[in-house]
């Protein structure tokens, strides 16, 4: 667990750098990928200095990465160079329910232990599923709520309104720089 020693910005890794999150079974065939720029690093459910070393992921319901969270166990989070920002972007703005997204975003899917990674990555975490749940809308203070409601399109619910993001934690098993 050497990763655990390195140093790491973790209020730039998501907000400005980005990343990607790829879940599927290690198949070339059947995984998919989205940008993520809501998450953060830490550590939970375990004694002190024994606790898991964790990814936390904001993803919303409707992206078609979601229907492969609930069947796989293993996930990867990609972190690329700046050169990369742009098919990130891609990633973010369009569906691979529609198209083969990231060969469209210029990018090669590799397996990663149980799951899909990136050629181009500069460093992947490879995470096991540990914990995933919807937020509930009456949980939220009221300027979290008023900023879901200016993006109702965006944060679709798909009938007119808006739903939250759900949370998704990984144990961080390996990082491959």
């Amino acid at each position: 667990m050497e990763f655990r020693k390195k140093e790491y910005a973790p209020f730039d890794i998501f907000d400005s750098d980005w990343a990607a999150i790829t879940v599927g079974n290690g198949n070339k065939e059947k995984f998919n990928s989205c940008l993520v720029s809501w998450g953060s690093l830490g550590n939970i459910w375990g004694a002190p200095g024994k606790s898991k070393a964790t990814v936390t992921l904001y993803i919303h319901p409707s992206r078609y990465t979601a229907q492969f969270i609930d069947d796989s166990e293993y996930f990867t989070v990609s972190f690329f160079a700046p050169e990369y920002k742009k098919a990130l972007a891609y990633l973010g703005s369009h569906s691979g329910r529609n198209e083969n997204k990231i060969e469209n975003a210029g990018l090669m899917a590799i397996p990663i232990g149980k799951t899909m990674g990136f050629k181009e990555a500069k460093q992947t975490f490879l995470c096991k599923k540990l914990c995933k749940q919807q937020f509930d809308k009456e949980s939220f203070v009221q300027e979290i709520r008023d900023y879901y409601e200016l993006y109702p399109d965006i944060y679709t619910d798909g009938h007119g309104g808006w739903e939250p993001h759900f949370i998704l934690i990984g144990e961080i098993e390996q990082i491959i720089d």
